[in-house]
Formats: structure tokens, sequence, C-alpha cells
């Protein structure tokens, strides 16, 4: 297996501050054109959020979460702790202004327009992991089975086919509807009586895990060096650059600094001189052993806002969007609201085994946008964060932009949508 990349030659060095999939993924790119690579990460390689979401890779998740309804479910969600879209309001004079703007920005002028750049960047995306996972043999469980939109009730299926030919005639985003009585034949995992499911053939799936280490131990064995645990503290500038970054385990220095630091990012705004209005969105899940009857295909539940993956040795619920700030518990009745959302739809919804539960913070933009390029008044620093609920599936067109940005080269989608001076 040949697992070594095809590299330019340059003399320069390059810093990645964060080691989730963005992390990584700059890092392949930086090294394949040339860069001496060091990641540093506060904690473990691709520990947080990269490493227990659903695994989806899918370029028809074009629709941002400003959309025209998003702001009253997130008013209703003040009262109801349960929400699986829940806002804890809070006297924060930063998250009210996130909110705000967030607010501003769901209704449907605003909606297309985000949708048209999620889509650029999706597609390219995805066209870039099929060359990685080919190129570098990754061995993370890859599956082109599409994703499944499954709907409960007629009126979710009303609903959904209104969203589905906005897609279509949009994006051109295209669905295979499924009625409800041919779902068991699809896919006899499925609970007779469901009103029926939209189809997105072009969507795929891994293992997360597995993806960040394979991909991380194909990096370091070609010369990327990686520091965990090693915490920034203070960037030290001159003359419109950063010189070097003081970190828990000392100074480092490079050319080019890149900041791919998820949720985390607002703390570096004082740091960088710029803002990164970026609020953690928590999510949740757990993973279990397969059931005997397990689904064929990933799905999600748009009624109850519950996701599913049969992963080849596991199978993982997951789903919620809470802004609720750094909150590090794992409360038992959310675990109990994946399993019982997934009960209507399926005959073996959850087994006892548990492998692991889990929590992340999604880093969320109140556009719904990433944040991908250089850091206004510094010349050698770039921003690669704020990917919302899409870090996986935007990862490897995000390590290539940066790269691009760099080497300013003219970038192979339009990047003007994602710069941080848009802040």
């Amino acid at each position: 297996m040949n697992t070594n990349l095809q590299m330019e030659s340059t003399n320069e060095s390059a810093v990645i501050v964060g080691s989730g999939i963005v992390g990584i993924a700059c890092a392949h790119y930086l090294m394949k054109h040339g860069f001496d690579v060091t990641v540093i990460d506060q904690s473990s390689i691709a520990s947080q959020c990269s490493h227990g979401n659903l695994g989806y890779i899918c370029p028809s998740h074009v629709l941002p979460l400003t959309e025209p309804a998003a702001i009253g479910t997130a008013i209703k969600s003040f009262f109801d702790r349960n929400a699986p879209f829940r806002v804890k309001p809070r006297l924060s004079p930063a998250f009210c202004n996130w909110m705000w703007q967030f607010a501003r920005r769901c209704n449907r002028r605003q909606m297309l327009d985000a949708a048209a750049h999620l889509k650029s960047i999706l597609d390219s995306s995805m066209i870039e992991y099929r060359e990685i996972i080919r190129e570098q043999s990754l061995d993370c469980e890859w599956h082109d089975s599409g994703l499944l939109h499954v709907l409960e009730t007629n009126s979710g299926m009303r609903d959904f086919a209104e969203t589905d030919k906005l897609l279509a005639d949009q994006f051109g985003v295209e669905a295979q509807r499924i009625e409800g009585k041919d779902l068991t034949e699809f896919d006899p995992a499925f609970r007779p009586g469901l009103a029926g499911a939209f189809y997105y053939e072009g969507d795929a799936f891994v293992r997360p895990d597995l993806l960040n280490g394979r991909w991380y131990q194909n990096l370091k064995r070609n010369g990327v060096t990686f520091i965990e645990d090693c915490k920034l503290t203070t960037v030290e500038k001159k003359a419109g650059q950063i010189k070097s970054l003081q970190t828990s385990q000392g100074k480092i220095k490079a050319d080019r600094f890149v900041f791919a630091t998820g949720a985390w990012s607002t703390q570096l705004s004082s740091h960088l001189g710029c803002r990164i209005p970026v609020e953690p969105g928590k999510g949740y899940s757990i993973t279990m052993k397969r059931p005997d009857l397990c689904p064929k295909y990933p799905m999600l539940f748009p009624e109850h806002n519950v996701g599913v993956t049969p992963f080849d040795r596991g199978y993982r619920l997951g789903s919620m969007m809470e802004f609720v700030g750094f909150d590090t518990s794992i409360p038992e009745r959310r675990i109990r609201q994946l399993r019982k959302s997934a009960q209507p739809y399926l005959v073996e919804p959850f087994t006892e085994e548990i492998q692991e539960t889990w929590y992340g913070w999604r880093p969320m933009t109140w556009d719904s946008l990433p944040i991908i390029g250089q850091v206004p008044r510094l010349d050698n620093a770039y921003l690669a964060t704020g990917h919302n609920m899409l870090g996986l599936s935007l990862a490897a067109a995000t390590g290539k932009l940066i790269v691009e940005i760099i080497q300013d080269k003219p970038t192979h989608i339009d990047s003007s949508a994602f710069s941080p001076e848009r802040f």
C-alpha cells in the first residue's frame, strides 16, 4: 500500500492550531504542496467534534440552519429543555449579538444565497475526498450508500417534499421519493406504517474516528509533526505578522499559521485582532453494538431531528443542537431521547451494549457559512473554522482552499463568502 504523498517543493513552514478533521485536512494539503507542517492541539488528536459525529459526507446538505422557521423554533425552545433544537437564554452580550445576527438572516433570500455557497464547497469536498481515499488507501469504512430522510407522518412527508422540490429546482440536488408502502422492501429494518422517505444517492458516510486516525497516521509517516496537550497561550506579533506562538510546551515559530480551532475559535479574537463570531452548538451521540436487524443505510428523521449511522462494527444514534455554552454534561434524558426518537421508525432502534456516549461542540457561525481565509491585518495568519454542522463534509475542500489562499493562487471555487473580513 503506497501512502506517500506526491509533494511539491517549498522552503516554508506552517503551524496548524487544532487537530480536528479540518486541521488534519489543512495539514494534508500543506504538506502535499511542500510545507514543513506542525499540528498542535490542546488535547489529543481529533478528540472533539471530529470524533463522535454521524460521519456523513453529504453534498445534499445544501440548506443552511438560517432558514425562515429557525428563529421561531429557537424562541419556543426557551421553554422546553428537551427541544432537539434548543437555545438556553443567557446574559452574554456576545451571545445576544450572535442570536440577533442569526435571526436577521433567517429569511428566504439569505438562506438561498448561503445555500449556493455551501453547494459549491460541498461538491468540491466530495471530489477531494474521493481522491484522498483512493490516493491514501484510507481504511475508514467509506460507503457510497446515499442518505435517507425518513418521515413518520403524511404531513411530514408533504413538508419535506417542498424542501426536496426547492433543492431540485434551485440547486439540482434531486432525491428518489420512496412511498411508505415500499419502505420495508427498500430496507427491512423499517417499521411498517411510515409515510415515506427521500433518498439522496450522492451522499456517503465514514466512521469518523477511523478516517481521522488513518489520515493522521499517514501524515505522520510522511513527516507531519503532531504535538498533543499543547495549549496556545500567547500569539507574538510584529509588523503585521505572527512571529511565534507561545504554548504550554514552549515557543513555536513558523512562516505561516493556520487556526482550525473549531468551537473555541472565538477565544482567539483578542490574540488575532479580529472578530470570530463562533458559538458552540452542542450535539450528542450514542454508539452501541449493531442490532440484529440493522439498517442498511444512514438516515435522518427530520420530524425528530435524530440521525442513524450503521457502521461496519457499530451503530450510532446522534443529533441535537443546543446553544448552552461550553456545557460538558451528558444528561441521561438526552440519551433516552435519542433512543426514544428512533423507536417509531425502526424494528430494532437500539441495543443495550453501549460502546460510547459522547457530546461535541459544533462551531456555529451566524450566517451558517465557514470562516476560511487570511486573518485581517495579519499577513501570515489564516482561519479555517466555523463549519457549523458540516465540518466533516467540508474539511477536504477547506484544506485545498487554505493552500490556494496561502500561495496567493486563484481559488478553485469562489471563497469570498467565507472570508473572515465579512465580520
